[in-house]
């Protein structure tokens, strides 16, 4: 073999070289980038899961611990009529009808619902709207770091230079974090009297 033959060789096996290892790093590039921003696509849908979690069951925890509320209102307003009776009997025989009417009202109001519990079904709903709003929050965070590391990755000089030789470099525009809207610092009223 002559020299010029095994210099065009060894010239020709470095530029291959070269080459390979360019698209190597380039794809490799272009995959973790794929990757970090397959993560922002999960860390927001994961936001929304937890927005839908509570739509779902907040109405519905409100709409338990109301009915669970009427019904004690109704056990007491029975009992204090009873009561009132006593209060505004005149004769033996009206306190006798009074105090029947009141341990009446007052055996049925505890076999029908033996421990008045308003109070801690109200705890209870506090707990599970912290809970959800403490889920929601986290995911947002979460959502917030897998943008910085996103945008962190995309935004590196030869990584951009890579992007953009080998995809579409608007495929991976930098992106955005969450923002709160408009109004969201004011915490939302929970209404029983709807």
């Amino acid at each position: 073999m002559s020299k010029g033959l095994i210099t065009t060789l060894v010239i020709v096996g470095v530029i291959l070289l070269f080459v390979i290892g360019f698209f190597m790093w380039g794809t490799g590039i272009y995959d973790n980038a794929v990757a970090a921003q397959e993560q922002v696509n999960n860390e927001w849908n994961d936001v929304q899961a937890a927005y839908q979690r509570r739509a779902d069951l907040v109405p519905n925890l409100v709409a338990t611990v109301q009915g669970a509320a009427e019904n004690e209102k109704e056990i007491l307003t029975q009992v204090t009529q009873a009561r009132a009776g006593i209060v505004g009997a005149r004769t033996p025989e009206d306190l006798e009808i009074a105090g029947r009417k009141i341990n009446t009202a007052i055996n049925l109001a505890f076999e029908a619902y033996p421990q008045i519990r308003s109070t801690e079904n109200f705890q209870d709903l506090q707990a599970q709207l912290e809970g959800t709003e403490n889920r929601i929050n986290v995911a947002r965070q979460r959502f917030n770091a897998a943008v910085a590391k996103y945008n962190t990755f995309v935004r590196g000089y030869f990584k951009r230079m890579a992007l953009n030789f080998f995809g579409d470099g608007e495929e991976f525009a930098v992106r955005k974090g969450f923002e709160a809207s408009a109004g969201a610092e004011t915490a939302p009223t929970v209404d029983f009297n709807k």
